[in-house]
């Protein structure tokens, strides 16, 4: 069985958990020098927002109609839900050929994010957790986690270093390898819908297809706004963030657990096979979504002087790590 996204299930089953838009704050919609066209919906599986500035309703909804497709048209190539994606036909038959350009700009980012972050950030670790998913789904299930022979196995194919990318071919070059893009493909979404409007003109857009990203400036001249919750707690905002052609993104392990008390997770950190702390989440603001979304993964199984190391080598980004007793730290 495909295993849900963490953008998904973090959506459906917590609800506003991790980084729920806080709406539009300031002078009221009217005073804008042109009006906010707004849809919510879904798209790849998760809650979803566009809020574009356009002064044609009927030229805003075809915006949001060619973005809505473009969504569909990547959700072919990156899900693991459905059974014909390019996503899951990489993972049974080990090769693509010919692959769309989308799939190879998504797979090198993901690549060059491994390298960056030294394999915290791994799209390898579908195994893991295809081995802690069957582990828990079994009656009986032992609390303490899978045996440690059956964690090493999977350690055995788990690796970016066994993933070729080229123009022409992806192929994972060890036996028994699988991928998953959950840990970025939102953003990168995220990121193709906010080219797509900016080709079309739109200069002032906030776009949320599970990572958000601002483009511009809300019209009334200030940022848009996005706050940071409380992890798991919907209620708590501990932390609000201006967005100013900025994107913004958390990872938490309290959304996806495998078992109750969310010690395991789907969170994994790809040298041990361990999981995230499930008391914390790590947000991270950045130029695209496709990084905010990749590092905010990475950053969940890194300790700060690893974190510290790698902002240093991005300084367009910063992290935040926040706590359930709603504490929140910025990383540095």
């Amino acid at each position: 069985m495909s295993a849900p996204t963490r953008r998904r299930v973090l959506t459906i089953l917590a609800a506003t958990a991790g980084l729920p838009l806080l709406g539009l704050r300031g002078a009221p919609a009217a005073e804008a020098p042109s009006p906010l066209h707004h849809w919510s919906g879904v798209a790849l599986g998760a809650d979803a927002r566009l809020v574009i500035n356009h002064p044609d309703p009927a030229e805003a909804a075809d915006l949001i109609q060619a973005s809505l497709a473009e969504v569909a048209r990547l959700e072919g190539m990156f899900s693991l839900y459905r059974p014909d994606s390019l996503l899951n036909r990489l993972n049974r038959d080990g090769a693509l050929t010919d692959p769309p350009s989308d799939l190879v700009a998504l797979l090198a980012q993901a690549l060059s994010i491994a390298r960056l972050t030294n394999g915290a950030f791994d799209p390898t670790v579908q195994p893991l957790w295809t081995l802690y998913a069957d582990h828990f789904a079994t009656p009986g299930a032992d609390p303490a986690g899978p045996p440690a022979a059956a964690l090493r196995r999977a350690l055995d194919h788990v690796g970016h270093g066994h993933v070729s990318v080229t123009a022409d071919r992806v192929a994972l070059n060890r036996s028994g390898m699988a991928l998953t893009l959950n840990g970025i493909a939102q953003g990168y979404v995220t990121d193709r819908v906010v080219a797509l409007l900016k080709a079309r003109g739109v200069a002032h857009t906030l776009v949320d297809m599970g990572e958000i990203r601002a483009v511009g400036h809300h019209p009334a001249g200030r940022p848009w706004t996005a706050g940071i919750k409380a992890p798991g707690d919907d209620d708590r905002t501990v932390l609000t963030l201006s967005l100013a052609d900025q994107a913004l993104s958390t990872s938490g392990a309290y959304g996806t657990p495998f078992e109750a008390t969310g010690r395991f997770n789907h969170l994994f950190d790809p040298a041990t096979g361990g999981c995230s702390d499930p008391g914390m989440s790590v947000s991270v603001r950045a130029p695209t979504a496709t990084l905010a979304d990749a590092l905010s993964t990475a950053f969940s199984v890194m300790g700060s002087r690893d974190i510290a190391r790698v902002l240093a080598q991005v300084p367009a980004c910063q992290a935040w790590r926040s706590r359930v007793d709603g504490t929140i730290a910025a990383l540095a």
